[in-house]
């Protein structure tokens, strides 16, 4: 029996992950952790009798043992629950929390050898040498879950990473591909919320929007295959239904096709290195037609070039670029920044802390990562009232 657990059950691509868990009768769930849907943590529970439930809010600590009376399930809530949940032994852990609060419980699923399937970018955009280190030093593994990433993981599969020239990671372009900058400067979040191809949560449906999910997997892809960021290219396609290529040095290219579901990655990542009968909707290259490919605009989604100078600084960018960018998400979400103005923010909160803080410092521990996870979204807040008063 494979011992499973899974950080962010309740969100899209935990839900993936637990109708494939769902399927199997040759898997132990060790822990499932959440948020406020106590209704869907209690049933996904109940339904792969959990060891431990675990809500991430400690006001909900009661509704979430209410929900599970009667069974043996053992209920907890909060920041250390999650880290403790994460201490349980299990050989397979989906890291699908969204933002840095994934970032501690994926380093100690890491520590105690298991396999990582990480979904949560973030954690490798912040503390990438840490997590790879981490990952080598216990005997662990990390898969990604990201869709694009799991495509060059699965097109890389038998190659030399030295014969490998270019990767090129794609965007759907979200519901704004043909905006204007205009018209992107007005766009509300009702807007935002609309994907044309993916079913997706609040926050990362945004990022899509503002193609600030694809600057963070442009960092992510640095990050996980040690290439150089001017191997590494963006082209929208509108389709997404070529997820990455990968181009060698000979000329061919890889590309990795599939329907848009995530079941796709994450089966993948469950039954490496073997693939297994998945329930996902096959291709039909006929009805498809066509597929179109185009260069990103970087006046109108400026988060991408932000990303390349991330790269370009290294140390502690990635982690102040993520932090500055939750927070500008979480203003926008609020009303009261502007959708570009999230572009704005972040790139001025790297402004400021390449000329305040030792940004550009190698990563060498945790603690550094998360001050300085910390002193951005400081700075951000403060940039964010001033941006709120102009």
């Amino acid at each position: 029996m494979m011992r499973v657990s899974v950080f962010g059950a309740t969100g899209s691509v935990g839900e993936s992950t637990f109708d494939l868990l769902a399927r199997r009768d040759d898997i132990r769930t060790v822990a499932l952790t959440g948020g406020r849907n106590i209704a869907r943590l209690a049933r996904q529970a109940r339904e792969l009798q959990a060891e431990i439930a675990v809500t991430a809010h400690d006001d909900c600590y009661f509704a979430l043992k209410e929900a599970l009376a009667g069974t043996e399930i053992k209920v907890a809530a909060g920041t250390q629950a999650l880290i403790d949940a994460a201490d349980r032994p299990a050989d397979w852990v989906m890291s699908a929390i969204v933002g840095a609060a994934g970032l501690v419980p994926g380093f100690r699923a890491l520590s105690q050898g298991a396999t990582l399937a990480l979904a949560n970018k973030e954690s490798l955009v912040s503390a990438g040498p840490l997590m790879m280190a981490c990952a080598a030093q216990h005997g662990g593994r990390i898969l990604p879950v990201d869709s694009e990433h799991s495509a060059v993981f699965q097109a890389l599969t038998g190659e030399d990473i030295a014969a490998v020239e270019r990767v090129v990671i794609t965007a759907s372009g979200g519901p704004f591909r043909n905006w204007s900058k205009a018209q992107l400067e007005l766009a509300t979040l009702a807007q935002a919320m609309v994907h044309p191809n993916w079913s997706m949560g609040q926050r990362i449906t945004i990022d899509s929007a503002s193609m600030f999910n694809k600057a963070l997997e442009l960092i992510e892809t640095r990050e996980f295959f040690g290439l150089d960021p001017a191997q590494i290219e963006t082209v929208v396609h509108p389709q997404s239904i070529v997820h990455a290529l990968v181009g060698f040095r000979d000329g061919a290219m890889m590309a990795h096709m599939g329907m848009p579901d995530m079941r796709h990655a994450i089966g993948y990542a469950l039954n490496w290195p073997d693939r297994a009968a998945l329930p996902v909707p096959r291709l039909d290259l006929s009805v498809l037609g066509r597929l179109d490919f185009e260069a990103p605009d970087p006046d109108r989604f400026p988060a991408l070039q932000i990303a390349r100078h991330v790269m370009d600084l290294r140390g502690h960018a990635g982690t102040a670029f993520n932090a500055a960018k939750e927070v500008a998400l979480d203003e926008f979400i609020a009303g009261h920044i502007g959708f570009m103005d999230m572009a704005r923010l972040v790139d001025r909160t790297l402004d400021q802390l390449v000329a305040d803080s030792g940004l550009t410092a190698p990563v060498r521990a945790l603690e550094s990562v998360q001050a300085m996870d910390q002193m951005a979204r400081r700075v951000a807040r403060e940039l964010a009232r001033q941006l709120l008063k102009n």
